[in-house]
């Protein structure tokens, strides 16, 4: 009974990572054909391992790197916030949240906060900005976690907004 409903929590975990692989190529662009290309962990390869607030497999790591703090979030797939921290909160001041070094702190806490708190070991990143902080942030959850997907959400715009009119002397 019990070996019957871990399979099955695998067969659901396994179709919601396919959903959510479809629905990131079709943002992207890409053809599913393309499916091959994006490495997906098998469900008997990782443990879940019970942390002190819950378990969670994986999840989702919003990274927003401004040019003046990065700010990074981890959630679990539904979109609850589990974790989050920023240049601020670790302890920088100033022009030193901006720094890529300060990033790269951001991440590897925010990571451990998650691994400690909820047993989460795999992430897929969503990056959006345009500071200095963007690929330090990403190296730094990577020392801790496992990255499944890398993508960049940073809005662009088609044209932009209206200019002011024409200045007449």
């Amino acid at each position: 009974m019990a070996e019957d409903l871990k399979e099955q929590e695998i067969k659901n975990i396994e179709e919601e990572n396919i959903k959510n692989v479809e629905k990131s190529q079709k943002t992207e662009g890409r053809n599913l054909t393309d499916i091959e290309d994006i490495d997906i962990a098998p469900a008997e390869e990782t443990k879940v391992v019970k942390g002190k607030r819950g378990s969670t497999r994986s999840g989702i790591a919003n990274v927003i790197a401004t040019f003046n703090n990065t700010k990074i979030s981890i959630s679990d797939r539904r979109g609850n916030v589990l974790a989050w921290s920023s240049g601020g909160k670790e302890g920088f001041k100033g022009s030193r949240q901006s720094t890529s070094y300060a990033a790269q702190l951001v991440g590897e806490s925010v990571a451990k906060q998650v691994i400690s708190d909820y047993g989460m070991q795999e992430v897929d990143v969503k990056i959006k900005g345009a500071g200095s902080g963007r690929e330090s942030a990403v190296k730094g959850i990577a020392k801790i976690m496992r990255i499944n997907m890398i993508s960049d959400i940073t809005p662009v715009p088609h044209n932009g907004c209206r200019p002011r009119k024409k200045r007449r002397i």
